[in-house]
């Protein structure tokens, strides 16, 4: 089992930043990607950025240009910086990550538990 911890969100007005953690532990032998998703009240669950273990990255065109995502690989450890926000932008952000517990085993996908990021206009 892996465990995702999430940290960073909060109340922000508009045009302010914010930088989400999520250390992921637990039996990890690799993690192939990290990423993180955000779902708004109503609305599907959707991708915001993702990066992979070898550093490429993958962003919404929503967030792109106005965040970065980033990982300490040694840590277990991905980061969503964002700036400029916008009250668009508020939602439960989730943390997700696809690792693998052994050189053996198939990728498994898991996910934290989110944290609200709220940001007022």
């Amino acid at each position: 089992q892996v465990q995702l911890v999430e940290s960073g969100g909060g109340l922000v007005q508009a045009g302010g930043s914010l930088r989400l953690s999520c250390a992921a532990s637990g039996s990890i032998f690799s993690i192939d990607a990290m990423g993180w998703y955000r779902q708004a009240p109503g609305k599907q669950r959707e991708l915001v950025a993702v990066i992979t273990s070898g550093g490429s990255t993958n962003y919404a065109d929503s967030v792109k240009g106005r965040s970065t995502i980033s990982r300490d690989n040694a840590k277990n450890t991905v980061y969503l910086q964002m700036n400029s926000l916008k009250p668009e932008d508020t939602a439960v952000y989730y943390c997700n990550a696809v690792t693998r517990s052994s050189l053996y085993t198939g990728a498994l996908n898991y996910w934290g538990q989110g944290t609200l990021v709220t940001v007022s206009s």
